[in-house]
């Protein structure tokens, strides 16, 4: 049995999208930590270094979050799932906006509204994981027989 497959315009635009989202989702739970030492130790490094966080994270988030768009809405596979995810890492986007333009202040004046967005922004990325995770399982049932 011969089988010849070619990649299409949708299986390439996928692996990016599977390549590329995670990448944000390590950015923004390590500022979370980041927020979260600084707030334990007062050490300036760890807003700072957070605030780099954010900003790498609102980088690599935009070309993901332009081919959800296309998945989402563009196609004919689409779900429900899927749908919620995109709109709950369009929260995450934008709570990491203005979590960016938080960590722009002095150390002191970015906590606690910085930590609080850094929480709004990972927790919104989990539950659209756990959504999509959850959208991916097929809960038909199987019939078992005696051989």
């Amino acid at each position: 049995m011969n089988s010849t497959t070619q990649a299409s315009r949708s299986s390439i635009t996928s692996a990016i999208f599977d390549v590329l989202d995670p990448i944000p989702f390590g950015f923004f739970v390590a500022a979370l930590v980041f927020d979260i030492l600084y707030v334990e130790t007062f050490t300036i490094l760890w807003v700072k270094a957070a605030a780099w966080l954010v900003s790498i994270g609102l980088l690599f988030a935009i070309v993901p979050q332009l081919i959800n768009l296309g998945r989402t809405w563009f196609t004919r596979g689409r779900t429900k799932g899927l749908a919620i995810n995109f709109w709950l890492q369009v929260v995450a986007i934008v709570a990491a906006i203005f979590n960016a333009f938080v960590h722009s202040r002095d150390a002191y004046g970015s906590m606690p509204a910085g930590l609080w967005l850094s929480v709004v922004t990972v927790l919104a990325l989990v539950i659209g994981r756990i959504v999509l995770a959850g959208d991916r399982v097929d809960y038909r049932g199987y019939r078992h027989e005696q051989a």
